[in-house]
């Protein structure tokens, strides 16, 4: 009990013009950015993990909560000295609590509970996924913030699915895939194709000189009922083709028109998953794409034309914040201040699976 009285102490401050501390460290990225009480982004630091997990292929989450441990510290400071601030000036400090790899979790949120019980400031517990689901009202980063209610299909190495975003706390699922996740599946063909991690990047790049025409692949679940997807008979599909080669390199030709095939099928899939979704969502006010997986460009414009043809305008965050990110995290906890949502108690759980509906 002793905790939860702690934790209540920013509820009773006077928090006018504030800004809000952000942690993200769900996987392999530790970031942090602070916020003003408007949204405007005072200061930000990403470091990326990417060259430790390059040589198993993946992110190994043992190594993740290390540099986790070793970097956040010195990048909060780092970020509290470009916004011109100390610690005492904070309104709240808000940690991604999950879902994620449980070490990265613990340590970001551990680290924000600290802070939170030094200075009197909040403590939010923000869920990854709602994160991602408010990013496009962030000010300034579209011409017009989305209204609610409005689509929402993230689409990210973890998660693929449809919401119907009604508010802030407030989502319905409309579709969801039934196994692999659509970053997850490019991340797996990309490695079946020898490109290098992270492999949806290189994929991508790859399949700009492939002929997606070249070679066929399915398309699960295109045309039925429904926004379910299902990404794993095409990643198995595509990795039976590459099997059936002679072994050793493979010619990058060949390589370059199955990334260029794979895409493609992935294209159809969304496109027609979301289609469905908007006819199921007739009062919606627009289409927004998040997630790593939204930083595809081609994937985007496939999704642009979908939305078009229905009426809707489709929003995406900039390639720097569809991926994973701070900025999100600190707009996150100001939505919800702004939506009277009280703040977490600092006994506050870290939830590697924590579905938003």
């Amino acid at each position: 009990m002793e905790r939860k009285a702690l934790s209540a102490v920013g509820a009773n401050r006077s928090w006018l013009g504030q800004p809000v501390l952000g942690i993200e460290t769900s996987c392999d990225e530790t970031a942090c950015a602070i916020l003003d009480d408007a949204g405007k982004v005072l200061a930000e630091a990403v470091a990326s993990q990417i060259t430790e997990h390059a040589k198993f292929g993946g992110v190994v989450p043992e190594i993740a909560a290390r540099a986790h441990l070793t970097t956040l510290p010195t990048m909060v400071r780092t970020v509290l000295k470009q916004a011109g601030l100390n610690a005492t000036g904070l309104r709240a400090v808000a940690a991604t609590t999950g879902p994620g790899l449980i070490g990265g979790l613990i340590v970001g949120a551990n680290f924000a509970k600290a802070m939170a019980l030094a200075t009197g400031a909040e403590f939010r517990a923000i869920n990854h996924l709602e994160a991602h689901a408010l990013t496009a009202r962030l000010p300034g980063i579209t011409e017009t913030a989305p209204a609610f209610p409005y689509i929402l299909l993230l689409v990210s190495g973890g998660h693929t699915m449809l919401l119907d975003v009604r508010g802030v706390g407030e989502y319905r699922l409309v579709g969801t895939t039934r196994d692999d996740a659509a970053g997850e599946a490019f991340d797996k063909v990309a490695k079946i194709l020898g490109l290098p991690y992270p492999g949806g990047p290189a994929l991508e790049q790859l399949a700009m000189v492939g002929d997606a025409a070249a070679v066929h692949l399915p398309r699960p679940m295109l045309g039925r009922g429904g926004c379910d997807f299902s990404f794993s008979g095409l990643k198995t599909a595509a990795a039976q083709l590459v099997g059936r080669m002679e072994r050793g390199a493979l010619d990058i030709r060949f390589a370059a028109d199955v990334a260029a095939s794979f895409q493609a099928a992935v294209l159809d899939i969304l496109g027609d998953r979301l289609h469905q979704a908007i006819a199921l969502t007739p009062d919606a006010t627009a289409v927004v794409v998040s997630g790593g997986v939204a930083a595809n460009q081609a994937i985007r414009s496939a999704l642009t034309a979908v939305a078009v043809r229905s009426g809707l305008p489709l929003m995406a965050p900039p390639m720097r914040l569809c991926t994973d990110n701070a900025v999100m995290v600190a707009w996150a906890a100001i939505e919800r201040m702004r939506a009277g949502l009280p703040p977490d108690t600092l006994d506050s759980k870290c939830l590697p699976r924590w579905s938003l509906v």
